[in-house]
């Protein structure tokens, strides 16, 4: 099986934790060699010399066997004392894979079962710690940090719909209108929106602006309408040069129909128009010829290969712009987004319906997520830690707890010394 090394913590480029488990290290050891040289100093002198030599002699005697048997043990976690490879020592290497399977089977058992994590979420208030967050005031630094997030999801999805394909995504998307276009009955829709426009006297801007269509259309076709009167009256007329004034009348009298209609509320034609739009909203909703002429040429619409053609520039356009609008700081995106965010909070805080929707929510999800996948993420953790070299998982754990270790060793010096002049002193006395 493949190793990996792990990097060690470090800060401005140097370990912290193994340093100081090296420092500890030589302090328990050299705190051995002092009670070595104190038991080969006092050796002559706890028999010839005063009885407090024999204490300090003892004391020395039992301080070295207390932290030679503590060293042992402490070493025989990491490696072979002394590179000899004496049975159940080098106890972490050696047992990496069954201690990977042990630490991942504790996690599985204890953090990530439905029932604990249930029990765990159970009291936390999630909704309303986000909208603190989320509202907090600029003393307290919460613009700084919706400045931060804010900046991070604006460039988050400018990346985004950069690295998507444009036809593709563009495509996507008008599948997907044009699917739920489909799906959309629009004939009775329209219908009842020309209702309620007429019925709110909304429609009378349709009209006046169709009115002044008509008449900038005939303006700008005079000579064509001259044209098929021309053809259209007889021969002696145009040798007559009649059909000159008969076009001039009849186009004098269309402008000034529609300028009737323009100013008069009331006039009969504007009626007939009303009429024509009551009855068109009438058969948009209930006549089954109307609405299929409708339907039909809805799916004409959206079949039509321009369509789709403008679709992809207008998307096009829409993405460029979001891309532009989440890199330009002075785009107001951010803004908005910072000002999203805090109303927000401020909801979240505020409404205890909404939280205990959300706690219950995110309740349920991790319970989901540690049903569904805590034996797969119980299995990752084994598998990582199986993947990792013995040399470099010794040093890992070694430099998280080898302080501590070290001074079991030291205590292990202090409490043998103790004991040792105990035992000196009851033997002595008794």
């Amino acid at each position: 099986m493949a190793t990996r090394s792990l990097r060690p913590l470090t800060f401005g480029g140097q370990p912290l934790t193994v340093d100081r488990a090296k420092r500890m290290r030589w302090t328990a050891t050299g705190m051995l060699a002092a009670m070595a040289v104190l038991f080969i100093a006092t050796h002559g002198l706890a028999t010839t010399g005063h009885p407090a030599w024999g204490y300090i002699h003892a004391f020395a005697e039992a301080a070295m066997v207390g932290g030679l048997a503590d060293w042992f043990a402490v070493t025989a976690l990491f490696r072979h004392p002394l590179g000899l490879p004496i049975p159940h020592t080098a106890i972490i290497p050696e047992n990496k894979d069954r201690i990977a399977d042990t630490m991942a089977a504790f996690l599985r058992e204890n953090f990530l079962t439905p029932a604990v994590v249930a029990r765990r979420m159970a009291g936390m208030n999630i909704a309303k710690a986000a909208g603190e967050f989320l509202a907090a005031s600029p003393e307290r630094g919460g613009v700084d940090d919706r400045s931060r997030i804010t900046s991070g999801a604006a460039e988050m999805l400018a990346e985004v719909l950069e690295s998507l394909d444009p036809d593709r995504l563009g495509n996507q998307v008008r599948s997907g209108l044009a699917g739920q276009l489909a799906k959309l009955d629009i004939a009775p829709l329209a219908g009842r929106m020309i209702e309620t426009t007429m019925a709110d006297k909304r429609h009378q801007p349709l009209i006046d602006g169709f009115v002044r269509w008509a008449g900038l259309t005939i303006e700008d076709n005079e000579d064509t309408l001259r044209e098929i009167i021309h053809q259209r009256v007889a021969g002696v007329l145009r040798w007559a040069g009649i059909d000159r004034t008969i076009s001039s009348s009849v186009l004098d009298g269309l402008y000034k129909l529609l300028a009737e209609v323009l100013v008069n509320p009331d006039h009969p034609l504007r009626g007939k128009i009303e009429e024509g739009l009551a009855k068109l909203g009438q058969d948009l909703q209930h006549d089954p010829d109307t609405r299929a002429k409708v339907e039909e040429m809805k799916r004409d619409l959206i079949a039509n290969p321009a369509v789709a053609v403008w679709w992809t520039g207008v998307w096009e356009r829409i993405r460029q712009s979001l891309i532009r609008r989440a890199r330009d700081p002075e785009s107001g995106m951010g803004e908005e987004m910072r000002n999203m965010l805090a109303e927000l909070g401020q909801a979240l805080q505020a409404d205890e319906r909404l939280q205990h929707q959300i706690n219950r929510f995110a309740r349920r999800t991790m319970v989901g997520v540690a049903t569904r996948y805590g034996d797969q993420i119980v299995r990752l953790v084994s598998e990582t830690v199986k993947r990792w070299d013995a040399r470099t998982i010794t040093d890992r754990v070694e430099g998280a707890v080898g302080r501590d270790l070290q001074f079991i060793r030291i205590n292990g010096t202090l409490v043998g010394g103790l004991v040792g002049m105990t035992l000196h002193f009851i033997t002595t006395v008794l």
